[in-house]
């Protein structure tokens, strides 16, 4: 049996406060429902650790969680399973769009970069895939082996766990006394870094801004993409070391800023959504819809601390375990 949580609904009145990033305008009947409906929904799937719209739906069906189905209500009526089947599967491509908007919000309130200097750092971090690997041998054949396999997902190889079958989650992350993500998008694991750094740097609002990266990032289309957009690439140099140029002693004080700020980033994330050993979800859709959300939902956990007096980095994870 599951109880309905007053942190929970006060998540979900956040999603009601909160300007959301406006829609392209759809041909046909007007939806029934508002997004905002569904950004709700992923809000409970992902604090409650709901994968898939079936337990979605049977936990919304307890007795205990009224309040909760009257805030996933609208005009009295609560969507269907097959609405919100359908309309939960468009959501992951609207995610991205939506982080990097909330997040531009949460600067505004913030103002993390008040006391320091403008700096983002950039960064992806590999998300083992739920059930078994699929190995290059099987894949070159387009045999599978067992069901519990997820073809959509891939390989990459990572310097600290080695080979990884699954998922990256690419972020752009503050640098500064609280990190808050900024951009986000998730790919299956043999995507480029520096291939989906455009991506994510597009959905950037803040101009004027170090962007902070590793090797991976040392790209000169890169380069020229931040300073079209009046930013400035800092990223970790090629070649033997030590390194001898004019600039490395910066480098090197830039390169301990991005890695302060994105790998405790990137693990109190995983602690807190438990990503550490692999996601709960299968296929891509459905993994984009659970850990951008979870992105999401770190975004409004922040700014819940942040009304309520709370440290901005401290004990997120047992705040949301009490949702």
């Amino acid at each position: 049996m599951v109880s309905q949580s007053p942190l929970l609904l006060l998540l979900l009145a956040l999603i009601d406060e909160l300007p959301l990033a406006p829609s392209a305008v759809r041909r046909g009947r007007p939806c029934q429902y508002s997004e905002r409906l569904f950004l709700k929904a992923l809000v409970v799937m992902v604090v409650r650790h709901l994968p898939t719209v079936h337990a979605l739906v049977a936990v919304l069906d307890q007795p205990e969680m009224a309040a909760v189905r009257a805030a996933l209500s609208e005009h009295r009526h609560l969507p269907t399973r097959r609405t919100f089947e359908r309309r939960l599967k468009r959501l992951p491509s609207r995610l991205p769009e939506q982080i990097a908007f909330v997040g531009e919000q949460l600067m505004t309130l913030l103002a993390p970069w008040t006391e320091g200097g403008r700096a983002a750092a950039i960064d992806s971090t590999v998300l083992p895939a739920c059930g078994g690997v699929w190995h290059k041998k099987h894949r070159e054949a387009g045999m599978v082996p067992h069901t519990s396999i997820d073809t959509e997902a891939h390989w990459t190889k990572s310097g600290w766990h080695g080979w990884v079958y699954g998922w990256k989650l690419h972020l752009v992350v503050t640098v500064g006394d609280v990190w808050l993500p900024l951009a986000a998008t998730l790919t299956p694991a043999n995507r480029a870094d520096n291939e989906e750094a455009s991506t994510l740097l597009e959905a950037l609002q803040q101009e004027g801004v170090f962007i902070l990266g590793d090797t991976t990032y040392n790209d000169p289309a890169l380069r020229a993409h931040c300073a079209q957009h009046h930013r400035t690439l800092v990223a970790t140099q090629r070649g033997k070391y030590p390194h001898t140029d004019d600039g490395v002693e910066v480098r090197r004080l830039f390169h301990q800023l991005r890695s302060h700020a994105i790998e405790n980033f990137n693990g109190q994330f995983k602690a807190i959504f438990d990503c550490s050993r692999s996601v709960p979800t299968k296929g891509l859709l459905a993994t984009q819809r659970y850990v951008l959300g979870a992105v999401l939902v770190y975004q409004l956990a922040v700014l819940h601390r942040f009304r309520s007096g709370g440290s901005l980095r401290a004990n997120l994870k047992p705040l949301l375990q009490s949702a």
